[in-house]
């Protein structure tokens, strides 16, 4: 299964974000925070990714005559790569994108479903800004982002830290008249 579709269905999506960040969890933790997920829908999305090695087992241990594992995201599978997305037509990215928004606005409404919620106290920011860049300061700019958030990702719980979910999406911008041929057809 490519890495595309692996990553971008949406259970197992949700399944990653909950997960990210999160150290480890186990299934029952999983189902907490996803109860509209069925159990064995949410058995068979977690042995997918666990297959493909996006999820590991961390621990595991005996509950009742069970196995009860804790599973944590490998954050260097949970990416769909360069290669992926090159394989990708362009319904194969609106749909991914698709999925991508759903599940940022899921996480969104549940923030905002908790009693204690209180975006500006909390620093919950929503935003877009242009930038007119070449292909390599695209390519710089896209590294120094990723870099600045996996730089964070290797912090862990506690000493009053809050878990926070960072979402980017970089879409390239041609507006009617501001490409370099439409300037230059008017000289």
């Amino acid at each position: 299964m490519p890495t595309a579709n692996l990553l971008l269905h949406p259970v197992r999506m949700r399944i990653l974000q909950a997960l990210v960040g999160a150290d480890e969890l186990t299934t029952a933790q999983l189902r907490d925070r996803l109860p509209d997920v069925p159990p064995a829908t949410m058995y068979r999305h977690i042995a997918t990714l666990t297959q493909a090695g996006i999820l590991e087992v961390v621990h595991e241990r005996q509950v009742r005559g069970t196995v009860e594992r804790s599973y944590r995201v490998r954050q260097d599978k949970a990416v769909v790569d360069a290669d992926a997305r090159t394989a990708m037509t362009k319904d194969d990215h609106r749909q991914a994108f698709t999925v991508f928004t759903g599940a940022l606005m899921a996480d969104f409404d549940r923030y905002l479903s908790r009693d204690d919620a209180d975006p500006a106290r909390e620093g919950v920011v929503y935003r877009q800004g242009a930038v007119w860049l070449t292909d390599e300061e695209f390519a710089e700019l896209v590294e120094e982002i990723e870099a600045a958030v996996a730089r964070r990702a290797q912090t862990t719980p506690g000493d009053g830290r809050t878990r926070h979910i960072i979402s980017f999406v970089l879409v390239p911008d041609d507006p009617a008249g501001t490409d370099a041929d439409a300037g230059a057809a008017g000289a």
